[in-house]
């Protein structure tokens, strides 16, 4: 009984300690200034948590969305630097409407025409795209909502936030937990768990934009990519799912042998010019084993190489088409025209739509599990 106490008082102690990042005095090795995170959101006080490993890899993560914020990394001399877009306060965040290092839900992605057919019964969801479609599960998603922490140690938090039933169509109370560690050996592991009271669909990811240069004024473009996969989704001219999966040989998607980003980017292939470069899923030909790499992206300057293993069956990777240097993140960079490589794994788009894709149902009794990890070593 007393071990128990002592464990609960521990436990207690430490949250204190992580949760107290809101205090002025407390550093990062990011530069962030944790006082520039404390604001008040749906009643609730958001903050800036910071975890790190024995090495001195650090990420800081907010209570707002779930966010990576800050991920520092040494390069193959020991320098930390930052390697994911973002913002320095928390007024950025909410005021921008972007999803950097956020936690995407209910549904990363589009469900197109705003509904989906669950064991005869049909869901219409919040249509927040144009032409009438639910993307990322609506408007707000998972990513611009409050969290709560429920466990934290110096190189692990958990945060925690349950999406009422109906929340922007969807079904059921899901209960969510998303635990993020760095690990010993420089991960950024990410697992998440999640329970309904009635059947759903469930398709989450982080969304970080990574530029593993740590040199965020710059594009990834000369950054060499490797993908484990033979297949990837294709869009209709509107960038919908069509729900076929195309061979990558013989196309710009090909990368099971690694090349540089920019050896096929601006090639006039009808897949890339839809979105302008790189915004597709890879089916991975080792789907649910997050044993081996799924994909890896290598950066011959700094000599980082961040490794993904997920156990989901599709890595959706976005080469940062859409940043326009327009946007101001931290250390008042304006992110430029690929700034930054998003690697999102999660099931493929529409899949409530489109039996032949691997199931994003869940039911009441069931656990959803999933988890990824990017790990970071030099050459």
């Amino acid at each position: 009984m007393r071990h128990t106490y002592l464990l609960s008082i521990i436990s207690i102690t430490l949250l204190f300690i992580i949760a107290s990042c809101g205090n002025h005095r407390f550093t990062t090795a990011s530069g962030l200034n944790p006082k520039d995170f404390r604001q008040k959101v749906e009643g609730q006080k958001t903050g800036l948590y910071k975890i790190a490993n024995r090495n001195g890899m650090e990420a800081c993560i907010t209570n707002y969305g779930a966010r990576v914020v800050a991920l520092m990394t040494p390069d193959r001399n020991g320098k930390l630097e930052d390697v994911v877009c973002g913002f320095s306060n928390i007024h950025d965040y909410i005021s921008q409407s972007q999803n950097y290092g956020a936690t995407v839900g209910r549904y990363i992605g589009r469900i197109l025409n705003a509904q989906y057919t669950l064991d005869g019964k049909t869901y219409h969801l919040q249509a927040n795209h144009l032409l009438g479609h639910t993307a990322h599960g609506g408007d707000p998603n998972f990513g611009a909502r409050m969290w709560k922490v429920t466990q934290a140690t110096p190189s692990s938090i958990t945060l925690n936030y349950l999406s009422p039933d109906g929340e922007n169509g969807f079904p059921g109370n899901l209960n969510l937990f998303v635990t993020y560690t760095i690990t010993e050996d420089n991960a950024l592991d990410i697992r998440y768990e999640a329970t309904t009271d009635k059947p759903t669909v469930l398709n989450l990811c982080n969304h970080s934009f990574f530029n593993i240069s740590g040199n965020l004024n710059q594009n990834i473009e000369n950054q060499t990519m490797w993908v484990d996969a033979d297949y990837f989704s294709t869009y209709d001219r509107n960038k919908c799912v069509t729900g076929e999966l195309w061979p990558v040989d013989s196309t710009p998607l090909d990368f099971r042998e690694p090349h540089l980003l920019s050896e096929h980017i601006n090639d006039n292939y009808g897949q890339l010019n839809i979105v302008n470069g790189y915004d597709h899923a890879w089916a991975l030909n080792h789907p649910g084993d997050d044993t081996q790499p799924a994909a890896w992206i290598y950066d011959k300057v700094s000599g980082r190489k961040m490794e993904i293993y997920t156990t989901e069956p599709a890595i959706h990777i976005y080469t940062g088409n859409g940043l326009k240097g327009k946007v101001k993140g931290k250390q008042n960079i304006y992110y430029p025209f690929r700034a930054a490589v998003c690697f999102e794994t999660c099931h493929f788009q529409d899949s409530p739509n489109n039996p032949q894709f691997p199931s994003t149902v869940l039911y009441p009794g069931d656990i959803f599990q999933s988890h990824t990890a990017y790990k970071f070593t030099t050459e």
